[in-house]
């Protein structure tokens, strides 16, 4: 699953949470910072667990105000592993 999440979402913690929270439910994929003020990740594994991920997007940490979350249903690429990537 992809998600874009809008609002203010960088310089809050978000993707440093998202992924100490990707980890502990062991959850595969990736996040990064966009250079139009979103945030952008990518959850592969176990459904329920890529659905909680889904919705703590909604909420996203303290300090984050959430606007928006689009989310589209991708092929899964063999993401073990939960990284944060360089902004692009």
């Amino acid at each position: 699953m992809r998600v874009v999440v809008s609002g203010r979402v960088q310089g809050v913690g978000f993707r440093y949470t998202m992924l100490e929270r990707a980890r502990s439910l062991g959850v595969g994929g990736w996040v990064r910072n966009r250079p139009d003020g979103t945030v952008e990740a990518v959850f592969e594994g176990q459904p329920d667990r890529v659905r909680s991920m889904v919705d703590w997007c909604h909420r996203g940490p303290r300090g984050a105000l959430v606007e928006g979350v689009e989310q589209a249903a991708e092929q899964p690429q063999g993401e073990r592993e939960f990284a944060h990537r360089p902004s692009g």
